[in-house]
Parts: C-alpha cells; structure tokens; sequence
C-alpha cells in the first residue's frame, strides 16, 4: 500500500530522540570497568541504600520506564523523588542504583556499573538527578539489547527501575532508502510467531494503562482509544505524553516496530477537549463539496496528528438506506455516487500527500459492508436496525453499498472495517446470514483479491466476538481462526488482547491458520507503519499542536456549516433577515453545543450542555443581530419581535442507541443514571409546543431542525415560513447565523430523501413510488452566483414547492433523479430531465 497508488515511496531521514530529559543536577558517577569491580559496587550499593519498606516511606523516587539510546553512546536516566505531601523532603533521602542482566552483555555491549545518588533534606519534592551508563559501539548490525536498572532506597519507596535499550542498528528494515516491500520483507523474517501475533493485536488504552509494559511483553501492534478513552490531561500534550509513553513500552522490544494509535477523528478529534468539531457526514453530505470536505478532513488530520495519533478510524463510506439507523449521521448521504465522490475527498483530506506528513494520517474506510442498507427489525440485541442484517440481492450490493469502497481501494485508503452487520444474499434464499467478520467472499474476495486492496483490515470493536458460536470466554478458538482466515489482518480487542494472542499463536501451531496468512496480516500492517514514518519518527510530532482550535480552523468548519445548511421552505422571502431586526430565539438547541455536535463528541454517545469549547447557534445569532431574546420554552413574551427562530431536533446519541425503537442509553456522568428521550422521527412533543406557539405567535416563524437525521414536521409545515435542514453542525455555530443573515448564501442539498410520513419512513432516491416531502437533493436558495443547471432547478421548485403539502411526487422524482445524474457526471442527462419536468 502507498500513500500514492503504484508509487513506491521513500521516507525522508529523521533521528528519534535517543534520550529522556534530563533535569536539575547531574550527578557523575565511576563506572567500574570490570565485571569483578561492578559486582562488588553493586553489592556496596545494595547494602548502604536497601531496607525501606512502603508503609514507612515518606517519599517515592522513580524514574522513567524506558531510556532510549544509540549503540555507542551513553545513555541518561533521571532519577527523581516525590515527597508524600507535595513539599519538599523532611529528611534526606539515598539511592542505590546497579546495571542487571537483560539481552545486552555485560563489559561487551556497556559498562556495567552502580552507585548513589542523594537528595538532601529540604530537597524540593520533583527534584532530579541523573546517572549515566555508557555503551559500547558494535562493528555489525543487530536487534535492540536491553540494560535493566535497579534502584534501591532505605529511605524512600521505589517504583520499579527503569530499562536501557540500545538501539537496533545497521539492519536492512531500517534502512530508509530501501523500498517498503523490501523493508518489510527483511523485517518479516525476523520475527517470531508471537512477535507477528502481537502486531495483529490491538488494546484499548484503558485496558494497558494501569500496567504498560504488557505493551512490551506482547509485542503489541496498536492501541486505540475508544469514545470517551482519554489521558487524565485532556489537553493535546496530555494526549501526546500519553501516547509517547506507549510508544517507549513499543520501542523496548527487540525489534522496536513501534505502535500505530488509532482513534476516531469521525467528525473532529472529538476526545480531545478543545478541538475543532466539524458538522457530521450527513451535514458534508449536503454541502456538495469536495475540495471543502478534502480540506476540512485534512485540518482534522493536522489536529490528530499533533496529538500524536496517526490513525483515524474514519470516513464512513455507508450509504444509510433507512434513517431510522441510530449511525444515519454518519453517513454522506443515501446514493452511492454522493457517498463515492464525498468518500474519497475524505480519504485524500486525512492522508495528504505524503502518509509520513505531520499533517497525515491513514485513513479508514468503514463498516464494509452494506451497514446501512441492514432490514428495521434485524438489529443486533436491542438494537433495531444497527448491526443488523442486510437482505439484498449481490446485484443490489454491487450497485449500491460496494462503489464507494471500490473508490476508496482506487484512492489508495489505507486501512478498512468490517461491519458488525451480517450479509444475507437473497439469491440463495434468506435465513444464512454471515456476520461480515466472517465473510471471507466479501473481504479476501471481493477486496483483496479483485480490486487489490493493499492496505491492512482492522476489526471492529470486539467484532469477532458475534461470530456464532457465541460464548462467554469470546473471542474464542474458532472466532479468531475463522476471522483470519476470512481476511482481517489487526484485531481489536480492547480488553481481551492477552487472550486473543494467546489463542492465536496457540491456532497457527495446530495448523488451523497458515504462517502464510500471518505473514500476509503482518506485512500490511507493517508498510504502513513504513508509510507514515513510525520507524523514523515513533513519537508525537507536536510542531501543529498550536494549530488545534485555532481561528484558522473554526474559520474553515465555520465555512463547512454555513455550506451544510439546507433551506427546505422560504415562503415570502422570509429569509435572509435583517440585523437590525428584532428577533425571538427559541427551542432547546439553540444553546446547546453538545446538542449541535451530537454523538462522539466529548464522549462515544455525546452528551448534552457543555461538551467542549465552541460557538452555540444562539451565541452565532446574537453576535450578528443587534436585539435578540431568548427563551428556551417559549415561555417569555413574544411581543414586538419581528420574527421567531425556533431551534429544535434531537438529543445525542450513537450507534445502535440513536436506533427508532432502539434501547436508551443513561450511562454518562451527565446522565445520571437517567435514560435519554426515545429516539423517533418525529420531533419530540415539547419541540412541536415550542413550534406551534412561536410560529402563531411571531409573523414571520424560521424552524430550524438540528438533527442526525430528518424529522417529520409535515403538519407543522403550513405555518413555518422559513425550514432549514441544520444537521448536526459541530462547534461553530455562528456558522449557522452566517446563512441566516446573509453573510454566506444558502446553497445546501439535501443528503437524504426528507420523509413525509412516519407511516412511511424509509424513502429513497429511484424508489418506484418515491413520495417525500422534500426529495434528494432538493435545497433553495438565497442568491449568489449558480450555473445554468442550477438555475432550472431552482426554477423547478420555486414552482412546484406548496407550502403547506411540500413536493409533489412527479416534481420530486424528477429532481431526484437529475441530482443522481449531476453525480455520476452525467450533466446533460440531468439538464434533459429538468428540461422534461418543466
């Protein structure tokens, strides 16, 4: 796989830091220069400094886990000491420090040594001093050799020593002017069974912070944080110290193939407090705009990468085909051509030009596939849709739910997810369902094999764990085997790493797996961790991180939500307005940035109020209008306002919890414990009250829907002078006010069909009886300069639009189907379809 397809790329030469920082006093120390002469300092050392048990220490020395250094050269470790009440030390504190015995040999590869290091009374608590030990330059290549330290105090608590590791040197797979194929190749050879099994194993970084060495004990490949997983320092140098310290766990194995962290940047860096969040895919969806969606993925790779994280697990590349779906926000839209052309921006936006750029990261196309197109009904536990089972024929996945992934594979992605859903082929006869972590014809087939896909497979979170048979110690034997063998390549398993890699090696010495599919497994995974520069550069390249948040940023997602916004109705010109208008700001999302930036934000579900730093809708309309009032009810007056901004929608949510019928999630701190509103598509009861009073009361009424899908208004829509599709707008809501006011035109498109009637949620573009109230692509506008194409179209529906009924069926039909055209590049095929329906 290459950052470029059919381009074999060569990385440009850095050095990774060899040393951790050294700080405050270094202390000189005699190195003895015999084996004879070191056991006796060693022991010396031991007697004058052993004999301190925790319950007494009133202090706690420590140093780092891992110093790195080249071959030949003398490596620092700081030693430091922490007083138990934070002050400075009440009395005086040594430590006894010696080389033991790990892979390096002793008076060949270094110096063995020991010593002492003092911290006298009213030492303040955080003080450090070092200690050095020089090694011995080798004449040949060779692995990485590890120098255990231990220290040793009678007068404070020790944590466990830290480790030396010389540096591998001088080997071909770490030679950057060899190809990729031939680094891997070299580096392949090397490894052991388990070596390769830990580089196919990923954990969540929750369940490996407690004790991180188990990163070195099993070679692992990669960590990730799930939704909500963050360092205790929420801030992008809590992230990048963080994920370092992994990296050094990585780097003290003997072949240092360092970790590759993952996380999902799906709409923004949404972990990371402070952020810049951009509207969700349905919102990009409607903006139409590729080079807008190429850069504003780039600038989340910037934000990502900064934080030293060079994975994203994203973009979805589902084509949602009932928005009953609790992931429909998720998605571009519901006709391949949208999800092909947005997708692959995307996938461009976040790798950049070269994978190895601090502004990179390697992109993900997810869920393969058909996760959207699963039946209402077949969804996984209690979920109603997500996760369920996609019953269609191969014709009708061919042409419907694969196009996006074929652009994705010709666009040089770099990894790709499985579904949790199941695939079910009518042509055969429903009631065989195979989960797509198990569907080998899908994944070795159809993307390996036919359309070249070069990059690695990652599971989806514990996704071989539904393959039948279920069981309680999951992922068991059979699960494992039959996920390799269907074509995954990295596995995630957040907490049951240890046992995944223990079965697996156990697997391919019973013959069950073939050495061969763990070398093809781990040689994808390999050149990409070639690709975006890990073995030049391991650690976090923190030279953006001031970009994170920056103006220059929420400028450009401010940018992306004034373009997502769809004006569906603008009866008498209602909008723009004036700024010198006065104006009446009402319903629960007008001033509620979780609410605006919904789920995977701050959290895996997102969470309402306070989520992060941002600019709400309301904040956005009170700095571009002179009066504005607000009440969140409607329960203020409403006399004198010239016009009444209603701000209604739904409520976070994600996955199989944002599911119509689907189960409630209550389980955030900000939930106590409460279970959220039931998700429906319909507005909620208290946003229609709002509606109603605001839109009798005020002459002229604007609604504005901020949602991860439609909601059904239709009886509502007679008396709502001005309706705008707000999706999910992220963190700068003055964007929003940008399109209401005329800063910026209206010139959204509607990303999926708007339902009519809850009787009938399910409506999509070619449809035989396709009847929405709004159809696909369908968006008006409030001037600015259009082609010709766009002047028919505008033209078509200022003239079949009734304001209180929406789209006929014919008008609909026909400007569906010319936006398709438009898509797929056929423009005088859509001008002819316009040209008919006039």
């Amino acid at each position: 796989m290459s950052a470029l397809p059919g381009v074999a790329q060569h990385l440009h030469a850095r050095r990774a830091p060899a040393l951790l920082a050294a700080t405050a006093l270094a202390v000189s120390v005699l190195v003895p220069t015999s084996s004879a002469a070191a056991d006796t300092a060693r022991g010396a050392a031991a007697d004058t400094a052993a004999g301190a048990t925790a319950a007494d220490a009133e202090a706690l020395v420590s140093a780092g886990p891992v110093v790195l250094v080249e071959d030949g050269d003398t490596a620092v470790v700081t030693i430091s000491v922490q007083a138990a009440d934070g002050g400075a030390l009440a009395g005086p504190v040594t430590v006894g420090w010696r080389t033991g015995f790990g892979t390096a040999t002793a008076d060949a590869d270094y110096d063995a040594g020991s010593g002492t290091v003092e911290f006298a009374a009213g030492t303040p608590s955080g003080a450090a001093r070092t200690i050095e030990i020089r090694t011995r330059e080798s004449e040949a290549g060779e692995t990485a050799e590890t120098v255990p330290v231990t220290l040793e105090s009678r007068d404070a608590e020790v944590s466990e020593g830290p480790t030396v590791v010389v540096r591998a040197h001088d080997l071909p797979y770490l030679d950057e002017r060899l190809s990729t194929e031939e680094r891997v190749a070299d580096l392949v050879s090397r490894m052991t069974l388990a070596e390769k099994v830990g580089q196919m194993t990923q954990a969540e970084r929750g369940s490996v912070t407690g004790d991180p060495a188990v990163v070195t004990e099993l070679g692992l490949g990669s960590i990730l944080s799930g939704g909500g997983s963050t360092p205790a320092e929420n801030t992008p140098e809590g992230w990048a110290d963080a994920i370092d310290g992994f990296q050094r766990q990585a780097l003290a194995t003997r072949l240092q193939i360092p970790l590759i962290y993952g996380v999902d940047s799906v709409h923004g860096h949404g972990n990371l407090d402070g952020a810049t969040i951009l509207p969700h895919n349905i919102g990009l969806g409607a903006t139409r705009d590729p080079l807008l969606v190429a850069k504003a993925e780039h600038m989340v790779a910037t934000e990502t990468r900064a934080t030293g994280i060079p994975w994203t697990f994203a973009p979805c590349l589902c084509v949602v085909r009932d928005d009953r779906w609790g992931r429909t926000y998720e998605s571009f839209g519901e006709h391949p051509a949208l999800a092909t052309v947005l997708g692959t921006a995307a996938i461009a936006g976040f790798q950049g030009k070269r994978l190895d750029s601090g502004k990179s990261v390697l992109a993900t196309a997810k869920h393969f596939v058909a996760d959207g197109d699963t039946a209402y009904g077949t969804g996984e536990g209690e979920y109603t849709v997500d996760q369920g089972i996609t019953e269609q024929s191969r014709a009708h996945v061919e042409a419907v739910d694969l196009p996006p992934y074929a652009a994705a594979v010709a666009a040089g992605v770099g990894s790709v997810m499985p579904s949790f859903s199941s695939m079910d082929w009518t042509d055969d006869g429903l009631g065989n369902p195979v989960k797509m972590h198990a569907n080998g014809e899908l994944i070795n087939g159809w993307l390996k094999d036919d359309h070249g896909f070069d990059g690695f497979v990652i599971s989806d979170w514990q996704g071989i764990h539904q393959i039948p048979p279920l069981a309680d110690d999951s992922p068991t034997t059979a699960q494992i085997v039959t996920g390799v063998n269907a074509g995954i390549d990295m596995f995630m398993e957040p907490s049951q790493f240890e046992r995944f890699h223990t079965r697996l090696v156990a697997a391919v010495q019973a013959g069950e797996v073939t050495e061969e599919r763990i070398d093809d497994a781990v040689s994808r995974i390999l050149a990409a961790k070639f690709e975006l520069g890990l073995f030049e550069e391991p650690f976090a390249d923190r030279s953006h991180a001031d970009e994170i948040g920056s103006a220059d940023h929420r400028s450009l997602a401010r940018k992306a939500v004034a373009e997502s916004q769809v004006l569906l109705k603008n009866d008498g010109a209602a909008l723009p307005l004036d700024t010198d208008a006065s104006v009446y700001v009402a319903g629960r999302n007008a001033d509620d940035l979780g609410n605006q930036a919904g789920g995977w934000t701050g959290t895996w579900q997102g969470f309402s109020g306070d989520v992060t730093e941002g600019t709400t809708i309301l904040e956005g309309i009170q700095a571009a209008a002179d009066d504005v009032t607000y009440s969140e009810d409607a329960s203020a007056p409403t006399d004198g306002a010239d016009v009444g901004i209603v701000v209604v929608g739904e409520t976070p949510y994600a996955e199989g919890f944002g599911d119509v019928g689907g189960p409630e999630w209550a389980w955030d701190p900000a939930d106590g414990g409460v279970p959220r509103e039931e998700k429906s598509m319909a507005l909620q009861p208290g946003d229609v009250e709002v509606v109603e009073k605001v839109c009798a009361e005020i002459e002229t009424c604007v609604v504005l829907v901020v949602s991860g899908r439609p909601q059904l208004l239709t009886e509502q829509l007679g008396s709502i002078d001005a309706l705008v599709a707000s999706w999910l707008p992220g963190t700068e809501g003055d964007g929003v006010a940008d399109v209401l006011f005329g800063e910026r035109h209206f010139t959204g498109r509607l990303p999926v069909s708007w339902p009519r009637s809850a009787d009938d949620p399910v409506v999509n573009v070619g449809d035989e009886d396709y009847d929405p109230l709004f159809p696909f692509g369908w968006g008006l506008s409030t001037g600015g300069r259009t082609s010709t194409l766009d002047e028919r179209r505008l033209d078509l529906q200022d003239a079949v639009l009734d304001p209180a009924q929406g789209v006929p069926p014919q008008a609909a039909k026909a400007l569906a189907t010319s936006d398709v055209a438009l898509l797929q590049g056929h423009e005088p095929r859509a001008r002819h379809i316009l040209n008919a329906a006039r």
